[in-house]
């Protein structure tokens, strides 16, 4: 069974930093895209951060470029999205998710990636 499983979000003020960490199993995916997306209340889920099978090319939103970086390590499995100078309009439910195709380049829509996690929560105080 393929398992995408998200950690590391909380309740933080604005200003600080958090990590989250997406940790797969069931199947590798260092042969894929790997990609970060939020959903906050009342809003559609959106692309925040993509990066290729390699790690060499990395995709951000406009809203978190330059705060926000997108890394992997496909000898655990795992990709990881650090996340700082943090603001409330960041609060959301965080999910990472994998693309069908192996050795694709980073895409920002939602409807490429198969795979996705069950989401953490990512609360940021004023």
């Amino acid at each position: 069974q393929v398992q995408l499983v998200e950690s590391g979000g909380g309740l933080v003020q604005a200003g600080g930093s958090l990590r989250l960490s997406c940790a797969a199993s069931g199947r590798t995916f260092s042969s894929n895209a790997m990609g970060w997306f939020r959903q906050a209340p009342g809003k559609e889920r959106e692309f925040v951060a993509g990066i290729s099978w390699s790690g060499g090319s990395t995709n951000y939103a406009d809203s978190v470029k330059g705060r926000f970086f997108i890394s992997r390590d496909n000898a655990k499995n795992t990709v990881y999205l650090q996340m700082n100078s943090l603001t409330p309009e960041d609060t959301a439910v965080y999910y990472c998710a994998a693309d069908r195709t192996a050795y694709a380049a980073v895409v920002t829509t939602r409807h490429a990636y198969d795979y996705w996690g069950q989401g953490t929560q990512v609360t940021v105080s004023s």
